[in-house]
């Protein structure tokens, strides 16, 4: 019968369709690459995601973030997420969590319930808790390196940590890894050279932090404020999404 999933139902067949709509995907981290990534597993029929991010939209991530917009700043971004991807698939399952992911709150989760993590939040500590509690479950995670300070989205790749190079996340990420006998993660990376933004204090979260009220961690916290673009992120929580899709139907 006809559906708003039957262009995918084409090229996968109907086996693959059941298997997404029985899968329960975690996407940590809902900005600039995990918001692609959630919209575009619900648009190719994963039946239940839990999403995890505990950050309001701020009027600085309109430029890259596909939940955000003039009318939801100010607003949870996983609310944000959930009234979306229902109106694309009202039948999917979403979960939200209005948290950070740290090791003070991986106890919150059981990843033996999920089919797919994905890591797509961009503090390191939290990053490697993610990976080592899924090799714990034996659950499948792909991880997303650095997105920011970078131009060509045409230059990210799927490869595991140990093959990358160049990425100074994913650098860190390796020698953190290794200590923890992690012997593979596969990530979305890329080779371009990070830039370094312009020194303008004038258009700096850094100093003129507009993040909305209540929001847990502010801009004026962080060590850098990395530049960004709309096509750079959302190529790779594309990617990301393709490769979830991909091993979840094997």
């Amino acid at each position: 019968m006809l559906n708003q999933f039957s262009r995918t139902e084409l090229l996968l067949g109907k086996e693959a369709m059941e298997k997404l709509n029985n899968s329960k995907v975690a996407i940590f981290g809902i900005g600039g690459v995990g918001g692609y990534t959630a919209e575009a597993l619900v648009r190719s029929g994963v039946g239940t995601l839990d999403l995890i991010d505990d950050d309001k939209v701020c009027l600085t991530n309109i430029n890259r973030q596909i939940f955000a917009t003039r009318k939801t700043v100010g607003k949870y971004k996983v609310n944000v997420a959930e009234e979306r991807l229902h109106d694309i698939n009202p039948d999917v399952i979403i979960n939200t969590h209005k948290t950070f992911y740290m090791p003070d709150t991986a106890e919150q989760f059981d990843f033996s319930q999920y089919d797919y993590i994905v890591d797509a939040i961009d503090t390191v500590t939290g990053k490697i808790t993610l990976v080592v509690n899924a090799d714990k479950s034996g659950t499948p995670i792909i991880s997303s390196m650095g997105a920011g300070n970078k131009l060509d989205a045409s230059a990210f790749e799927v490869a595991d940590i140990y093959s990358t190079s160049v990425c100074p996340l994913a650098r860190v990420m390796r020698t953190e890894l290794r200590k923890r006998k992690i012997k593979s993660l596969k990530v979305v990376y890329s080779k371009e050279k990070p830039i370094t933004p312009v020194d303008d204090m004038a258009i700096s979260c850094k100093q003129h932090c507009i993040c909305p009220p209540g929001t847990a961690r502010k801009c004026t916290q962080r060590r850098q404020v990395p530049g960004s673009t709309a096509f750079v992120p959302s190529v790779v929580g594309l990617i990301i999404a393709g490769e979830v899709v991909k091993d979840l139907i094997r």
